[in-house]
């Protein structure tokens, strides 16, 4: 992990925002497949991770705000568990590692927490079952008590620390950027006409794995790129098609990385997928082109559309006034998500916090098919980090929805869409640092161009 410093820094940091009262942290716990000791990966919640750096289940932190002192509570390993799991750091030698002196047990825990009055705990919202029963159990209140009393000072102190990454995590980021950039052109270099799509997820797994540390998010690997979050990896792959990758590294202390990139099955893309790919590669070029300090990052995602518009246009699939045509979301036809989200110890950094405090500032989201789904939407600040993946996805149950109810009949030509309603989907991802001049890609370059991509399909058949 980081050095001692960094995470005292980071807990004064946060104190400094609050005058009275505590801030309660609620680690994580293991979680059973199919029976108890059968457990997934286990992951620690990130902002418990982020304060206080234990990646251990079970455990408890407080931040007293006017005392001054933190608390780390757990219960060290029996023998019983030892025998199964080898020795294992107490409780307290691994807070000390983190600049916390004060720890103790689970019952320690509950006696503490119970003598400060409810209305002066602070803590985040809950969003695993765990949190929720913990809650119940320590305060006595409801299941949707427990969600409103999430506190949204703690949540906007929290997200605005954590939105800006120091220059230590900058440099983890790179890192998981750059084997997420192996993960993605070990597939192009590995799939062949004939594998299943289950394959090549495992040639993607096994880059991760090898570089000691784990996938930030369930693996996308499919012939399906229309489907935009597309986890079924049972087809078997064919000459012609295309093949998308959505898949990302996490580092040993949980940073993540994040790419997307679509190759052809065949050794090269055909005419058409070439100029629908084009389109959409200029769609991305020109979205992290505009990224800088200051820019409002809803003007990048509908930079983005206007170029997927346009192109399409050109092509006779849209029609008419381009910026009438983005007012009233014509593009969601081909374009239905956002243009990026922030990234750091989450793969869609703070999710669990709220996306009107972490990515809206607490203004409201749009309402409107596409835009909704728009996950960022403040001005940029040096030390974001961001993802930027426009993409180009024809969905045929969605298209057919629009036609019969004429959604903005004036601005598609559905009888040219119709010709390409089993085309599939693209999508180009690259993680971008806000700098105070501008902007820097993260990690290793990704092959993006056409050429790039099919040099590299062209060494899967040697």
């Amino acid at each position: 992990m980081f050095s001692k410093q960094t995470y005292t820094n980071r807990r004064n940091q946060l104190r400094a925002q609050f005058k009275s009262g505590i801030l309660l942290f609620i680690g994580n716990d293991e979680s059973g497949m199919n029976y108890e000791d059968n457990t997934y990966r286990f992951r620690q919640d990130s902002s418990f991770l982020y304060y206080f750096g234990i990646n251990r289940p079970g455990l408890y932190a407080i931040m007293d705000i006017e005392s001054g002192h933190d608390y780390v509570y757990g219960d060290d390993l029996t023998i019983d568990s030892i025998v199964w799991m080898g020795s294992q750091p107490t409780i307290h030698e691994m807070a000390a590692g983190f600049g916390v002196e004060n720890t103790g047990p689970l019952s320690s825990f509950y006696q503490k927490v119970k003598t400060y009055p409810l209305a002066s705990v602070h803590y985040l919202p809950p969003y695993r079952p765990e949190h929720f029963l913990k809650l119940m159990d320590i305060f006595g209140i409801s299941k949707q008590e427990a969600s409103a009393r999430a506190s949204v000072p703690f949540i906007t102190a929290v997200a605005e620390q954590r939105n800006v990454k120091t220059d230590e995590e900058v440099e983890e980021i790179d890192h998981a950027v750059s084997i997420t950039a192996e993960m993605h052109m070990a597939a192009m270099r590995y799939a062949l006409p004939g594998m299943t799509e289950a394959q090549v997820a495992a040639r993607i797994y096994e880059v991760a794995l090898a570089a000691g540390g784990d996938i930030s998010f369930p693996i996308i690997a499919t012939i399906n790129g229309q489907t935009l979050h597309n986890h079924y990896h049972g087809n078997t792959i064919s000459e012609g098609q295309l093949f998308l990758v959505d898949a990302g590294y996490e580092t040993p202390k949980g940073y993540a990385g994040d790419m997307s990139s679509t190759f052809p099955v065949g050794r090269t893309f055909t005419e058409r997928q070439k100029e629908i790919y084009q389109i959409t590669l200029a769609a991305h070029n020109g979205a992290i082109d505009k990224l800088k300090p200051g820019i409002h990052f809803r003007d990048v995602h509908l930079h983005a559309a206007r170029i997927i518009f346009d192109g399409l246009k050109n092509m006779g699939f849209a029609k008419g006034n381009t910026d009438d045509a983005i007012a009233n979301g014509a593009h969601a036809l081909f374009f239905p998500c956002g243009v990026g989200h922030l990234m750091g110890l989450d793969v869609h950094d703070m999710e669990n916090l709220g996306e009107q405090y972490v990515g809206y500032c607490g203004a409201p989201k749009s309402t409107q098919f596409g835009l909704k789904s728009l996950r960022l939407a403040r001005p940029l600040k040096p030390g974001f980090v961001v993802t930027i993946e426009p993409g180009i996805y024809f969905i045929p149950e969605l298209i057919d929805l629009w036609q019969q109810n004429g959604t903005n009949r004036d601005y598609i030509n559905f009888d040219r869409v119709n010709e390409y309603r089993h085309f599939g989907g693209i999508r180009n991802e690259e993680d971008v640092l806000v700098t105070p001049t501008g902007h820097r890609v993260l990690g290793k370059p990704l092959a993006k161009t056409v050429e790039e991509v099919e040099a590299l399909r062209a060494e899967a058949f040697f």
